[in-house]
């Protein structure tokens, strides 16, 4: 968040820069099975953001004294091109932000991937942020779980990522890049929608309890349509690659 010193005006008219309402959700788009050479892979636009995930495995794990025998082990990576914005993303290895972006998101999949079902086996996810605009981590974690699936990755839910922020006494969906850097606080979530379990919460600057429950009322309700995108994007996948299969 930036100083209040130079901090702009987040509202003009009642609404935010960008003509929203505050629980509106910026367009998402999102494509499954984009790269032959991952077993599972979904490119998502939201809003200005890109972002590339890639799933690879269950693979035999590297080095083999990582493997667990009872369970899969998971590796992730969060990571910013270095000409996704105008910002430095550390061109010469992984910032300190990447390496917690990717701990948290590691965790998050963890617990709704099936780990019992790959015992020794490793499942490495990427998530490439091309084109940055605000709500990274939740676009990658969005579009990773796709990429999850797309690979037949056995998941007990398909998990969705989402940040709302407060601009003043106002809380807002969906923050872009200049509400992520002055609004007065900010909170990504990620949830499984099967019973709205929280599977991330990370806050920077503070809400009162009224205005988390009211966070939590918008973050479930965008939820919805987010997910929704997220399963027509692997029902086109596989409706595409059937009539493929049926004109070979």
């Amino acid at each position: 968040m930036g100083s209040s010193s130079n901090k702009p005006e987040l509202l003009k008219n009642g609404k935010r820069l960008d003509g929203r309402d505050f629980n509106e959700l910026r367009e998402l788009k999102i494509e499954a099975g984009i790269l032959k050479n991952a077993d599972g892979s979904a490119y998502l636009e939201w809003g200005n953001n890109k972002v590339l995930a890639a799933v690879y495995g269950p693979k035999e794990a590297v080095p083999k004294h990582f493997a667990d025998p009872t369970k899969a082990v998971i590796k992730c990576r969060y990571a910013m091109a270095p000409f996704s914005s105008l910002e430095d993303h550390g061109r010469t290895g992984p910032n300190r932000r990447a390496i917690e972006i990717s701990k948290v998101a590691k965790e998050a999949f963890e617990n709704v991937i099936i780990l019992n079902d790959y015992p020794g086996a490793q499942i490495d996810i990427f998530m490439e942020i091309l084109q940055s605009d605000g709500g990274t981590r939740a676009a990658g974690i969005t579009a990773a779980a796709v990429a999850l699936a797309n690979a037949g990755i056995h998941m007990r839910d398909l998990i969705y990522s989402v940040s709302v922020g407060r601009i003043g006494e106002h809380m807002a969906i969906d923050v872009n890049k200049i509400e992520d850097n002055y609004s007065d606080a900010d909170m990504p979530v990620a949830i499984s929608p099967r019973n709205n379990e929280l599977l991330l919460l990370q806050m920077d600057g503070g809400l009162t309890k009224k205005q988390y429950e009211e966070s939590m009322v918008m973050i479930l309700e965008a939820g919805k349509k987010i997910h929704e995108v997220q399963r027509k994007a692997l029902e086109d996948y596989y409706s595409i690659n059937k009539k493929n299969t049926e004109q070979e």
